[in-house]
């Protein structure tokens, strides 16, 4: 928690087995005794939870999916952990559920009835609505990985899972750079199509070489341009304002030493501050007088000068 706090973050995103090891052999009182304790951690450092998200994807009662499982008994394990997940946020001061939808998917295509599978996703989230009636449910898209279809992918689809809960208006999402990249979409245009529905409750910026694995690389690693327009995006809309955090998906490159272990989401933060700092230098008068001459080749110089000048 220190070094988070030396580094410049405000608050701190948690698995559920993050905050509470083992929590599968711990009573539920025991669960929010232990996360009552790193609540007093938080306090001392001065950092918050911004939220808590169950790890379903590790444990092999969720092998294949957890809401969407085709055991019953996989399918209650889950909602038990996501239960007392919602348990350990309330415990940390925070109300906020992220949902990694990791294995709500298919390997092979006809081992689950996907209309099925989309209701059942929306059954659970429901149960954790009624559950809490204070939660937020946060919905992270990904395309693919660890499973091949995903049932819930993008922003978009996000969006139609929130619409058919019984209360949309606790149903957002989380969008990761990364997977909008893997989904071949433009993360930009994933974050502001979230930010118009009124539903971009939290980001996790990285980069991503290509359609690939999913490689959480340091913000601004490899697509400087797409990472600026995500910032820019971002500024101009004024998120944060309503107490949403900007989080950094990133780890290490796997050949680092362990004495640089933190340089990642050190680098990555100042990227974010670099860019923020292009936002606030870009000429949006000479923005509309390319528009309206339609000179898109000028504009787009522009932007390029604006990022390689110091």
């Amino acid at each position: 928690m220190a070094k988070f706090k030396e580094i410049g973050f405000a608050a701190v995103q948690f698995h559920d087995d993050d905050a509470v090891p083992d929590l599968n052999n711990l009573s539920e009182k025991e669960i929010i005794a232990k996360a009552q304790a790193v609540k007093k951690t938080l306090d001392k450092y001065g950092l918050a939870a911004e939220f808590v998200a169950p790890r379903l994807w590790m444990d092999p009662h969720t092998a294949d999916g957890g809401y969407t499982s085709n055991s019953k008994e996989d399918r209650d394990f889950a909602m038990w952990r996501s239960l007392r997940s919602i348990d350990i946020a309330r415990a940390l001061g925070c109300d906020k559920l992220v949902l990694w939808l990791a294995r709500e998917g298919t390997l092979c295509a006809e081992s689950k009835n996907p209309v099925e599978a989309v209701k059942r996703i929306v059954d659970a989230i429901n149960t954790m609505l009624d559950y809490d009636k204070s939660i937020k449910v946060l919905i992270e898209p990904k395309p693919n990985e660890p499973i091949d279809r995903s049932f819930v992918g993008t922003i978009g689809h996000v969006m139609g899972v929130s619409a058919a809960t019984k209360d949309p208006s606790r149903v957002g999402g989380l969008l990761e750079s990364a997977h909008a990249i893997l989904a071949g979409l433009d993360p930009a245009n994933e974050i502001a199509f979230g930010l118009a529905m009124g539903k971009l409750w939290s980001v996790h910026l990285n980069d991503q070489n290509g359609m690939k694995y999913d490689q959480d690389k340091a913000f601004g690693a490899e697509n400087l341009r797409q990472c600026f327009n995500q910032v820019m995006v971002l500024v101009e809309n004024g998120y944060g304002r309503n107490g949403e955090y900007v989080g950094l998906d990133v780890k290490a490159m796997r050949t680092q030493k362990d004495e640089v272990c933190y340089r990642h989401l050190e680098n990555s933060l100042n990227v974010v501050r670099l860019l923020e700092e292009k936002v606030k230098r870009f000429d949006y008068d000479y923005q509309a007088k390319c528009v309206a001459a339609r000179d898109y080749e000028a504009l787009e110089m522009y932007v390029m000068e604006l990022l390689l000048n110091g």
